[in-house]
């Protein structure tokens, strides 16, 4: 799936570590860049959900059309999906979980 980003620092802490250890710190940054990895390999968005360990789910309420994975507790990665055929996931925050 293609990939695109919300805002210009969710896109420099992908493409720069040092940017997401600074916002997220080390553990998060590190899940952050290889979770988008994951979501750029998936084919879809039945892959997705099938990915162990993202723990990917749609969120409710005022998020509803949003969906999170997790990096790493109480940290998730929230997106959303755009184009056409639901065939673009666009990074819009990381934030600390604390339910939905």
């Amino acid at each position: 799936m293609e990939v695109t980003f919300r805002s210009n620092k969710l896109e420099a802490c992908y493409r720069n570590s040092q940017k997401g250890r600074r916002a997220w710190g080390d553990d998060a940054a590190k899940r952050y860049i290889q979770r988008i990895d994951l979501l750029q390999e998936a084919e879809n968005m039945l892959e997705v959900y099938e990915l162990p360990g993202l723990r990917c789910h749609p969120l409710k309420g005022e998020r509803e059309g949003q969906y999170a994975i997790t990096l790493i507790e109480p940290w998730r990665l929230v997106f959303v999906l755009t184009g056409e055929k639901a065939e673009i996931i666009r990074i819009e925050e990381v934030s600390k979980h604390y339910g939905d």
